[in-house]
């Protein structure tokens, strides 16, 4: 995955927001807020060219308490969120 051009993780009012630069990526029909774990890793992914949910997997493992399947479960469902959501690709 990577996460498409034009994204940007921003804290606006205290509060993770994705948010679009560029006019191909203006959609106001939805604002995509992110809790601190979802930011960590959006913080981690953007700053690679590609990364897959087992990258995301080890970096919540470094980072939190947490023990192997939940840190799997919690990256595949971020992982799709994203690509749902529009920010990500495969």
């Amino acid at each position: 995955m990577k996460v498409k051009n034009g994204f940007r993780l921003r804290s606006i009012c205290g509060e993770n927001v994705i948010v679009a630069e560029g006019l191909e990526n203006i959609d106001f029909s939805k604002i995509i807020s992110l809790n601190e774990s979802a930011a960590y890793l959006w913080r981690k992914a953007e700053a690679l060219p590609a990364f897959t949910a087992d990258d995301m997997k080890a970096w919540l493992l470094e980072e939190y308490e947490i023990d192997e399947a939940t840190a799997q479960a919690d990256a595949q469902a971020v992982a799709q969120q994203w690509i749902q959501a529009g920010i990500t690709m495969e």
